[in-house]
């Protein structure tokens, strides 16, 4: 069982002989949330993501490879956020999905001249 756990540990990116399991490797690269933009018939579509690289992300997107959610719209970035690991840009990216107000006030930028 503590095998088990330790190579799950070690995929999710979590050292698993620490005394926590949840602390998260401080060498590791910094994770990025993110907010894109698009302007559809029906007014404007947000999503929100994380990722360790935003423009690749960005590209992915608008090439079709990234969520299904995202695919046939020209996206815009309108946010984003460098956090200190992945698991803290994936907690963030929690929150944001579930803020409203703060999507709507970032997709009133896609609208104005």
């Amino acid at each position: 069982m503590l095998r088990l756990l330790q190579n799950f540990a070690s995929k999710a990116g979590v050292q698993a002989d620490t005394p926590d399991c949840q602390n998260e490797n401080a060498n590791g690269p910094p994770g990025f949330v993110y907010v894109l933009g698009a302007l559809t018939p029906h007014g404007v579509r947000t999503y929100v993501g994380w990722t360790l690289d935003p423009s690749r992300r960005l590209a992915q997107h608008n090439s079709g490879a990234g969520a299904k959610s995202t695919h046939g719209r020209q996206w815009t970035l309108l946010y984003v956020e460098k956090l200190d690991t992945r698991i803290a840009a994936m907690s963030r990216e929690w929150r944001l999905k579930r803020n409203r107000r703060f999507r709507s006030e970032l997709a009133r930028c896609l609208m104005e001249p």
